[in-house]
């Protein structure tokens, strides 16, 4: 008997199921597939408070997501880290004066104390500048930050975890029954559980898991919109981030990626179908392609891409016309009848606002669970996170000290990824034998071992896409071999 039991595994339902065991409840998550295997890894990886979403007047969103963003830069600064951004502009998109009047209220809205504020750029005379096509003379500077968005919610499982949440990935939830003033589970394979509170978050599936495993239905609409990515060798030096206005008044971003790449994104197209196959197509590919090239000296060309990913946001379906301009912002329902145990599900939300969004579930639930602890994640960091926002290269020069036969390169990936818990991975290792096997790009047998152990990982897709990017940078062959590696494992081991 848990008290709460929280359908998907990604980051809303990760949040939920942290927040929830840190307040002293019996947590119970439940995810078909791996952590973040949808939606939450298929976004454009970034913590901001959504400059464009001011266009729409939606400045509680705005105020909320630009507030979070510091809030969460110290609770994982392993993981997040501040990232400026360049808007050039050109007579003929939105005017000079409405940017700026844009940036100076996303500069005052959100209380703003460790990110820089906005200036000028000349881009005749500025780095920022140099890629750009000759007629792009002036432009804006703002911060917003970065994020690694699987591994977010990879922590988020791991503490909640940690404070005793049973977190069940690869378990799909089939059925759910009242019964004695209690949820009764149907798990696929014959298993069952018993909860006093059921959360469906399960992005895109939201409304599914509510007629077809529930049994209800929903008065909240979900708009299904389609946002692909797409990844291409470095463009440029420099380590700012460019927004691009486009000619329909969609945006793009260009942003440093994993060190030698650079992310571009995204689309937003209405999606009609299975989101378990939604993919990237040629058009948008060189729409994205044609987006940058018009900005950039030199152009971007489909050729180019080493990697393409596309994810389905579950958005709110509030009437507006394009898919650009539905809302970001979230809705909880809760189905209470009287007498039977409640259901709440989550509609809309993002990553940037994925704790309030917690605290603010567990707010509507805390009538059902008296005593229960009040909120406190706002306060504590994520796991490997426990270090000044600003010293990660501190932290980095630690851990060389510690294993001096690591890299640079190495001991920047394993902190950015891990933080402080590096060395839990590391342990006792003398020299790189200790670590076992390399299968390439440095990702070694212990490694491996340990993203099972600690994180749930099962696959090659899980290693090297999820808790990793290597995918980026391994072969084929290699990445065979990692799957070899996983699946000649016992599973019993971890």
């Amino acid at each position: 008997m848990f008290d709460l039991a929280v359908i998907g595994g990604g980051v809303n339902g990760t949040g939920i199921a942290r927040d929830a065991a840190g307040r002293g409840l019996s947590v119970l998550l439940l995810e078909q597939g791996d952590l973040a295997c949808g939606t939450s890894s298929a976004s454009t990886k970034l913590i901001h408070g959504g400059l464009r979403y001011l266009e729409h007047y939606a400045f509680h969103l705005v105020r909320e997501s630009l507030t979070e963003r510091e809030v969460l830069l110290r609770a994982a600064p392993h993981i997040i880290r501040p990232l400026r951004f360049v808007l050039p502009h050109h007579a003929g998109l939105r005017p000079w004066w409405l940017i700026r009047l844009g940036l100076f209220m996303y500069d005052h809205l959100g209380g703003r104390r460790i990110l820089p504020s906005t200036r000028v750029v000349d881009l005749r005379g500025d780095l920022a500048g140099t890629p750009l096509r000759p007629e792009y003379a002036r432009g804006f500077e703002y911060s917003d930050c970065r994020v690694d968005d699987s591994r977010l919610v990879v922590l988020n499982a791991r503490d909640a975890a940690a404070r005793g949440a049973d977190i069940r990935t690869r378990t799909r939830c089939i059925g759910a029954l009242h019964r004695d003033g209690t949820w009764c589970l149907a798990l696929e394979g014959g298993a069952e559980a018993r909860a006093r509170v059921l959360v469906n978050a399960a992005g895109p599936y939201v409304s599914r898991v509510l007629a077809g495993v529930v049994g209800g239905a929903a008065t909240t609409r979900v708009r299904l919109v389609k946002g692909s990515h797409i990844v291409v060798p470095r463009l440029y030096a420099h380590d700012r981030c460019y927004i691009f206005q486009n000619a329909d008044g969609r945006v793009c971003f260009a942003i440093p990626y994993q060190d030698d790449f650079t992310l571009i994104g995204t689309t937003d197209e209405d999606f009609d179908g299975d989101p378990a196959e939604v993919a990237s197509t040629p058009e948008e590919e060189a729409y994205l392609c044609g987006a940058v090239s018009a900005y950039l000296r030199q152009p971007v060309d489909p050729s180019d891409i080493v990697w393409r990913y596309a994810g389905v946001r579950p958005l709110l379906d509030d009437g507006v016309s394009k898919a650009e301009d539905a809302t970001r912002d979230y809705v909880l329902e809760m189905d209470a009848p009287t007498g039977e145990p409640p259901v709440l599900s989550v509609f809309g939300g993002k990553l940037t606002t994925y704790r309030r969004l917690a605290e603010a579930a567990m707010a509507k639930l805390a009538p059902y669970f008296a005593g229960m602890r009040g909120d406190w994640t706002a306060r504590a960091a994520l796991p490997g996170g426990d270090f000044p926002w600003d010293a990660i290269c501190t932290v980095q020069d630690d851990l060389r000290r510690r294993y001096p036969f690591l890299s640079e390169a190495t001991s920047r990936r394993l902190v950015r990824s891990y933080g402080t818990l590096a060395t839990g991975m590391l342990g006792d290792a003398r020299n790189a034998a200790d670590l076992g096997r390399c299968f390439g790009a440095d990702l070694t047998e212990r490694e491996v071992e340990w993203l099972m152990r600690t994180e749930w990982a099962r696959t090659a897709e899980d290693v090297l896409w999820r808790r990793s990017k290597l995918g980026l940078r391994i072969t084929p062959t290699q990445a065979a071999a990692v799957e070899d590696y996983l699946a000649r494992l016992p599973a019993a081991a971890f």
